[in-house]
């Protein structure tokens, strides 16, 4: 049967032959990769640990990061210089003004009073002005009058004087003539004396030369009074956003002084970081820093040190930290130190946002 069919015989001894070399193959190329593996393994790692530990140590000390840092804006608390009720509020909250636009006006009709007031004051300083200098010129005539009646009263007694002589006169007509003379002389006095009083009344200060007193105390309350009604229009003092607001409500009474909305002047804005007392050995003026906010993740923007404090923030509290004996921790401190930014950001930076800062101690920026 053998001899018969061949084929049978002969397909067994192919395929016990052909798989041989493959299975060479396959054995050799898993020796290859395990021969380059391992001085792969055994130089690279330790490479790349040696490298990695050295840029930490270069990099150790250069950077000095904090994330109590925050964005910081100028503010600005507008309030009334006058009471009164509020009668229109121009503005609403969140809302960007100018510098000069109107923000809410008090009623003015009090203020329009006063200014009547003070005008009515001036012209009865200038009536009064001139009843004095007219008085000051009916002083002229008493004091002439008062001579006249001097010499005409000098000529009675001196006649009197002589009839005594004669013996045609009485004494006691005599003294009635030497009377009269006294009498006339002191109208002459009291003449003169309501001249100077007169006069000086007509008389300006050094202070305001050339210009009654009263009638310049009533132009000083005039200007007040000018001064108060202008003041009943409150106007933004800077450019900025309108905030806290809500105590802007028309009829309500202001008082002076009372902060009445504030003004966030957007401008310009740096960061005030507060940095451990550790982290300033090395801190100078002028230091690259670098900004990220949480608000907007993927921000960052270059900016340096513009100043360090004169005090920790413990030390400015309005309760600061006493430590007594047999109590006491020691706690490290932080020191806020003011960061200008460099760069314009692409977003809008709000007061009071969150930021990391790190600042590049290696030297000052270039």
């Amino acid at each position: 049967m053998a001899e018969a069919d061949p084929k049978i015989e002969k397909a067994p001894d192919t395929v016990a032959v052909e798989p041989a070399p493959e299975t060479e193959v396959e054995a050799v190329e898993p020796k290859a990769k395990r021969g380059l593996l391992r001085p792969l393994l055994m130089f690279g790692v330790p490479l790349l640990l040696i490298g990695v530990v050295g840029f930490f140590w270069l990099t150790s000390g250069r950077y000095a990061s904090t994330d109590n840092a925050y964005v910081q804006q100028d503010k600005v608390s507008v309030s009334a210089e006058v009471a009164g009720r509020i009668v229109n509020v121009a503005v609403r909250e969140n809302q960007r003004v100018k510098k000069g636009d109107l923000l809410f006006e008090i009623d003015p009709a009090p203020y329009r009073i006063a200014v009547a007031q003070a005008d009515a004051a001036i012209a009865n300083a200038q009536v009064e002005l001139q009843t004095l200098k007219t008085s000051y010129a009916g002083t002229g005539a008493d004091i002439q009058a008062a001579r006249d009646s001097i010499v005409a009263a000098q000529e009675d007694y001196q006649r009197q004087a002589e009839l005594m002589k004669s013996g045609f006169t009485t004494r006691a007509r005599l003294q009635q003539s030497e009377h009269g003379l006294e009498q006339a002389r002191a109208t002459l006095q009291r003449a003169n004396a309501d001249a100077a009083e007169a006069r000086s009344k007509l008389a300006t200060g050094a202070a305001v030369p050339g210009e009654n007193p009263q009638i310049a105390a009533a132009r000083v309350q005039r200007d007040q009074a000018q001064l108060n009604l202008s003041r009943t229009k409150v106007y933004a003092p800077a450019d900025g956003v309108v905030s806290q607001s809500q105590r802007l409500q028309v009829g309500q009474q202001m008082m002076t002084g009372l902060p009445a909305l504030t003004i966030v002047t957007s401008d310009q804005s740096w960061i005030e970081a507060n940095f451990k007392e550790t982290d300033l050995n090395k801190m100078r003026v002028g230091q690259c820093a670098e900004m990220s906010f949480d608000a907007y993740p993927g921000l960052k923007l270059k900016g340096h040190v513009a100043s360090i404090g004169a005090g920790t923030g413990s030390e400015f509290s309005v309760l600061p930290a006493q430590n007594a004996n047999g109590n006491w921790v020691k706690v490290t401190q932080r020191v806020p130190v003011r960061l200008f930014i460099d760069e314009k950001s692409s977003r809008a930076l709000i007061a009071g946002l969150s930021s990391d800062v790190e600042v590049d101690l290696q030297g000052p920026c270039k």
